[in-house]
């Protein structure tokens, strides 16, 4: 499976001053109804990654993880980490920086969505 995530340049400017005061961090795209559609950020090691979590990929060198439940409805698409104005999820590293991150995204091109793409 390729990496099924991106960010844009306004994501990874705020991932690299988080990282700069926190270190090491990693991603965990939410699966809940408030913050559906934001990857909550945390330090390495504070969020314990399940077994029915997935690696979707890197992001300047930092893990996003999705649920296993919630890649079964995104899994057509690749993710893109943005990050735009307002307040993070309560427990994410991107909370009081008046910038947050955003998840959006687009349907995968035929075959790279981690599915086999049917016979030949």
């Amino acid at each position: 499976m390729h990496d099924k995530v991106t960010a844009t340049s306004a994501a990874v400017e705020l991932l690299a001053k988080i990282v700069a005061d926190h270190g090491p961090v990693m991603f965990h795209q939410s699966g809940g109804c408030c913050d559906g559609s934001s990857p909550m950020c945390y330090r390495q090691g504070e969020f314990l990654i399940g077994d029915h979590d997935i690696l979707l990929g890197h992001i300047s060198g930092m893990p996003v993880y999705i649920g296993a439940a919630q890649f079964e409805v995104w899994k057509h698409t690749d993710l893109i980490i943005d990050a735009v104005p307002g307040r993070g999820g309560m427990f994410s590293l991107d909370n009081g920086r008046e910038q947050r991150f955003l998840t959006r995204s687009r349907i995968c091109p035929i075959g790279l969505s981690g599915q086999d793409a049917g016979p030949d």
